[in-house]
């Protein structure tokens, strides 16, 4: 029983680290595709559709640090972390429609080391 309960956590704290890389990859492909957007005319429609993308991973990091969390009894703390970045992801996607790049760009860029910073530490 017990050796079944810690292949299930493995597996889970796999899914984990796989949802935070996605994330990160999807957030630096929006960084790419912020530059599209200023130099063709493709940028915009790849940008948007990259927004959802990346609203997408940062939900499914949300549901691996939840089934992380819950077989094993561990610390809540990676859904904390990641519904902080459900929280900066939303926050992202508000600024973008309001085309405030003032704030976006930077949220982006910290967004990013975050990010980082999650997947070197699993």
């Amino acid at each position: 029983m017990a050796t079944q309960v810690t292949a299930k956590a493995q597996r889970n704290s796999a899914f984990l680290r796989i949802a935070i890389a996605l994330q990160t990859l999807t957030i630096f492909l929006q960084a790419v595709s912020a530059g599209l957007l200023l130099t063709s005319s493709y940028g915009e429609t790849l940008h948007s559709a990259g927004a959802r993308v990346m609203y997408g991973a940062s939900m499914l990091y949300l549901l691996a640090a939840v089934l992380a969390w819950k077989p094993g009894g561990g610390s809540p703390r990676p859904i904390w972390h990641a519904s902080g970045f459900l929280v900066l992801a939303s926050v992202q996607v508000v600024l973008g429609i309001a085309h405030v790049p003032s704030v976006h760009v930077p949220l982006g860029v910290l967004m990013f080391a975050l990010s980082m910073l999650a997947l070197i530490r699993r």
